[in-house]
């Protein structure tokens, strides 16, 4: 029998998520039928086409409302009592450690026992979720009652920030499979994860498609224009974008003559506009908004290299997607980002935090002679071709899940 996979999500699709669109799409190429869950919808926030689509495709557990769910719980009691008590007992032990409580735990409990009876309905044979944290707990407890086992991929930082809270070695012994996005990501679920539970935890990368983005052809020659830098994502405290007014206007001081330009939009978007007044460097940086994949992909094309000054991160995927499109990247020494990026090879890496680094960097790689800087951005192509085309990986993962479902 072929399995049926389900991923389980929790608010989906998103702008910051389309790695899972894309993965699920990669799944479905290699013939893989694939249900999408989410807990909840985000309709208003999406305006990538693609997303919209990918909206239309997806089944929100909240739409069908408290009475179908509570339905659903009392039709999984009176059917498996046993299992049904056992599944409540794991939620109150998880809630018992989480901030926000039994309570929550318990909601939980009444989607897992909604997506329990959509995927008996259905057929499904295995549930998938994208991080540790709520729709992992979902997944767990939708097998406590009997319903179909799961794995689930983790990505980082927001994991390891509570590894007891989100009750991650609860899950782990639970689940079938876990994936790590990078074997950082694996040592930090080593630390967690009971010994006996160390062979389920498997490395398999996030991906991209690396053609859609190799096409962009190479920055042009300088020829007494600046350098163009470019970061992209959210504006939060563990991007460390506020360091980049700062960093810029030192490298300037150095000799350097650049330019960025800031993909994004988020909290913490006031206090960057600050920083830019503080430094002078509104002339030098520019605020572009949150840009769809063809924004993204024509940002890239325009650029030199990406700068990610990020404090925290699981492996970047707008660092994969800089990198095929031939573009270095300057970056810094943590999680999974020097598993991807080479120091001096694919691009720069720098401590975390560090400002006067930063900018050393930034100097450095303004001064680098044009052919070293499209080496450096021929190598970061070769690199993501090789280690993170979303085919391959979604081959890994269809080999997992029919390793694990027994399909």
């Amino acid at each position: 029998m072929t399995a049926r996979i389900a991923y389980l999500l929790n608010t989906y699709p998103q702008p910051s998520v389309t790695f899972i669109r894309r993965e699920i799409a990669a799944l479905e190429r290699q013939g893989v039928k694939i249900h999408r869950f989410a807990m909840r919808s985000d309709r208003a926030g999406l305006k990538d086409a693609a997303d919209l689509a990918e909206h239309e495709r997806t089944e929100f557990v909240l739409k069908a409302g408290a009475p179908r769910l509570l339905a659903d719980m009392g039709a999984r009691l009176l059917a498996e009592p046993r299992r049904f008590l056992s599944a409540a007992k794991l939620a109150l032990r998880m809630g018992g450690r989480h901030p926000q409580g039994r309570l929550r735990h318990l909601i939980y409990l009444a989607e897992a026992a909604h997506v329990a009876a959509r995927a008996r309905a259905l057929g499904i044979t295995h549930l998938h979720a994208h991080f540790g944290t709520n729709a992992a707990a979902v997944a767990a407890l939708v097998r406590a009652m009997g319903g179909p086992g799961y794995s689930f991929t983790v990505h980082g930082p927001e994991e390891f920030d509570a590894p007891q809270a989100l009750s991650l070695a609860d899950k782990i012994a639970g689940a079938r499979f876990v994936a790590a996005i990078s074997q950082h990501g694996r040592s930090q679920l080593f630390r967690w994860a009971r010994l006996g539970d160390w062979d389920k935890l498997r490395v398999i990368h996030c991906g991209i498609a690396p053609a859609a983005f190799a096409e962009l052809p190479d920055p042009p020659p300088l020829a007494g224009r600046p350098v163009h830098l470019v970061n992209i994502g959210r504006f939060a405290e563990q991007k460390g974008q506020i360091l980049l007014p700062a960093a810029l206007a030192q490298a300037v001081d150095q000799g350097a003559d650049v330019r960025l330009t800031l993909v994004g939009d988020g909290a913490l978007r006031p206090q960057i506009e600050a920083a830019i007044a503080a430094t002078g460097m509104g002339g030098r940086i520019r605020l572009a908004g949150w840009l769809d994949d063809r924004g993204v992909r024509e940002a890239l094309a325009q650029a030199d290299a990406l700068i990610l000054p990020s404090f925290a991160e699981g492996l970047p995927v707008v660092a994969m997607e800089a990198m095929a499109a031939g573009r270095p990247v300057i970056s810094t020494w943590i999680a999974g980002t020097p598993e991807l990026v080479r120091d001096g090879r694919d691009g720069l890496l720098v401590p975390a935090g560090d400002i006067d680094a930063l900018a050393v960097a930034i100097a450095r790689f303004c001064a680098l002679p044009g052919d070293q800087r499209l080496a450096m951005g021929r190598s970061a192509r070769a690199r993501v071709a090789g280690a993170h085309d979303i085919d391959l990986i979604a081959a890994d993962l269809a080999a997992a899940f029919a390793e694990t479902s027994g399909a």
